[in-house]
């Protein structure tokens, strides 16, 4: 099996059982300025009215693409059981959701004037022919805009969540441990400024904002519990990190339950030329 074959199966496996797995752990997240990452993506999308969701799993994005002005949407994911959700939403009716691979995407040249991608373009593997198929798809002038993980912001729950996740990650057999996903240049503006100029699009546009996923600490958990690590975890593996998670967290809490939590995002944009 391929390195992007593997990455792939582990995707498939992993949505299959939490087929709303980013939604429900950045849903609830904000900005400084009380908006989500999701609707800070569509801001960058703004008047654009043929868009595309680029792994767009549950169809959250989407939905919120619905809200403003009228669009024709579409979105493409490798996971049946995300897209079944993502089906179910009233605002998404008529909107073309596809089954498929970024790297051979199901629509025709020229199809949309906006592409938007919330924490997936950085999973996937071959991305240079992503890129080209993205470049393809869109229209001369046409936005690509995602949302790329930042890591923790230092000193709150995440922070030590992802301490305490090493140390369980340390016990699992090699074997076991998930593939690396993704290429590490989609992490970076110097590195995605490599990968989508050869396919025509200008210099990238790079705004780091920190999510504020803060709450009771079993929404906090929820949260920090959605990452991809946790996949080769056995049921007894994960409950013991909850507890040591909840124990370490303990001294955080507010006088009204809440555990600060917080989580960098970085929002790219670029412009086709």
């Amino acid at each position: 099996m391929t390195t992007t074959a593997s990455q792939e199966a582990f995707l498939q496996a992993f949505h299959a059982e939490h087929p709303a797995v980013t939604a429900e752990a950045f849903g609830h997240g904000r900005a400084p300025d009380g908006r989500s990452s999701y609707e800070l993506l569509c801001d960058r999308v703004a008047g654009r009215e043929r868009v595309l969701d680029l792994g767009c799993g549950d169809g959250h994005l989407l939905e919120v693409l619905a809200q403003g002005i009228p669009r024709q949407l579409a979105g493409v994911d490798l996971s049946p059981q995300s897209l079944a959700l993502a089906r179910r939403r009233p605002a998404l009716s008529a909107a073309r959701l596809e089954e498929g691979r970024a790297q051979a995407l199901p629509f025709a040249d020229d199809s949309f004037d906006a592409c938007v991608s919330h924490m997936a373009l950085m999973l996937m593997g071959e991305i240079e022919q992503v890129v080209a198929e993205v470049a393809r798809v869109l229209s001369p002038g046409g936005v690509l805009a995602c949302v790329v993980g930042g890591g923790a912001v230092g000193g709150e729950a995440y922070d030590r969540f992802l301490g305490l996740l090493r140390n369980t990650i340390e016990e699992v057999p090699a074997s076991r441990r998930i593939p690396a996903l993704g290429d590490r240049r989609t992490r970076t503006r110097d590195g995605l400024d490599e990968v989508l100029a050869p396919a025509g699009f200008a210099a990238v546009d790079w705004e780091t904002v920190p999510i504020d996923l803060s709450g009771p600490v079993e929404q906090v958990w929820a949260a920090v519990s959605g990452l991809y690590d946790l996949g080769p975890l056995d049921g007894s593996a994960v409950e013991r990190l909850r507890a040591a998670f909840f124990a370490e967290v303990r001294d955080m809490k507010t006088p009204e339950g809440t555990v600060p939590c917080a989580f960098k995002i970085h929002i790219a944009t670029a412009r086709l030329h």
